[in-house]
Order: structure tokens, then sequence, then C-alpha cells
């Protein structure tokens, strides 16, 4: 280098360089964007894998929840399912939940929300089984919507958007558990809807806070 030429400056260190980027496995996924992520899983440290039944969502696989066998054991690091598990029949969700514990890591966990029975039998015990509970991106929806599965999709030719079985916050903690999940937290959300946390047995203690403000 010349005596007169600049020096080049020194770029900051990257902290993500030389680190693993985690694989989350967003099942369900539905069209791109049509289901936000939580702000958690957003950046450059995390890469989505969107899975999904329907071909018309464009998503990276194309299977049902029931069968990720193209998925190796222990290859992701999280899964996020958001109102899938509804519409199984009963007898093959433990088969999704087994599935579920394959694919993540030993020390992954899944993120599962769906509808609460509980919460949307008392609205029905008051009569309001077709009344709008709240206003979603697919519009108003009602304890009938959230029992069976919403009646615009279904009206529209969504067969599969029908649901099949459900769940109260103690049956889900149980599935989840019976499907060798290490520990289980299952809390009641702020849209008649429940919020399970499920943990392998190599999960470290700080993933109950970091997701902490996505459980409500």
């Amino acid at each position: 280098m010349s005596d007169g030429a600049a020096a080049r400056p020194t770029p900051p260190p990257n902290p993500c360089a030389g680190a693993r980027v985690r694989r989350l496995l967003h099942v369900g996924c539905g069209a791109r964007n049509g289901r936000a992520l939580p702000a958690c899983w957003l950046g450059p440290a995390w890469h989505e894998i969107r899975l999904d039944i329907d071909p018309g969502v464009a998503p990276d696989i194309v299977a049902s929840i029931c069968d990720l066998s193209m998925l190796a054991d222990a290859s992701v690091d999280a899964l996020y399912s958001a109102h899938n598990l509804e519409h199984l029949d009963a007898f093959e969700v433990p088969r999704a939940l087994a599935e579920f514990r394959r694919v993540l890591r030993p020390d992954g966990y899944a993120l599962i929300t769906l509808p609460d029975l509980r919460a949307i039998a008392l609205h029905i015990a008051a009569g309001q089984l077709d009344a709008p509970l709240y206003q979603s991106a697919a519009g108003a929806i009602s304890p009938l919507d959230m029992l069976f599965g919403h009646q615009a999709a279904l009206a529209a030719g969504h067969r599969h958007m029908a649901h099949r079985t459900g769940f109260t916050a103690a049956s889900l903690g149980r599935k989840l558990l019976g499907a060798g999940f290490a520990e289980v937290r299952v809390h009641e959300g702020r849209r008649w809807d429940l919020w399970a946390l499920a943990c392998m047995p190599a999960t470290g203690a700080a993933v109950w806070d970091e997701l902490a403000g996505v459980m409500q």
C-alpha cells in the first residue's frame, strides 16, 4: 500500500457468522404470509420450511401432518402448528404428534395452537352458536366455525378445512405427554384458543421465557 492510500475500513463482526441456522417446520402453513409467524422465528437465525396438504398454497412440502416421512429424525429445531390438529380424525392425532416429536432435535420444541372447546362450549350453552366472536382475515368467526370448521371456506369447496375433533386444555396436555414429550405446558389464549408448548428432553429452560409472549 502506498503512503497516500486510504486504509479500507474493517467491517464490524457479524454475530451470526458461523452460527448454525435453525430450522422451523411450519406445518399446515397455508398461503404464504397468510398465517404470520410469531416474531421469535423471524430473521436470519431461522429458516422456515412450509408444509401443507394443499398444493395450492405452494408449500415447500406437500404432505399430511400424519406422515412426515420425507423429513429425517431429529432434523428440525422447532415445529409450529396453528389450527391443524382439529382437522384430523381423533384416531389420527397420536400419529401426527408422534411425527412431530420424531422430527424434532433432542433440544427442540413444538408450539401448537387450536380452538378451546371448553371456552367455545360456554358460548354455545348461552345460545350464541352462530354469533360472531371476533373478526379474522377470513371474516367473522362464530362458535359454529370454531366447532366444525370455517363455514365460508367449506362453502367454497375446501373440505379439508372441516374440523373432525377437538380439545380442552387437559386433553391436549394428555395427548402431548402420551406422544412422549418430556414437558408440556398448555395455556388458554385470548381468542377462545389453546396454546401448548411441548418440549424435548434436552430443551433449554430459556424457551419458556422466549415464548411466554406468544402463548396468549
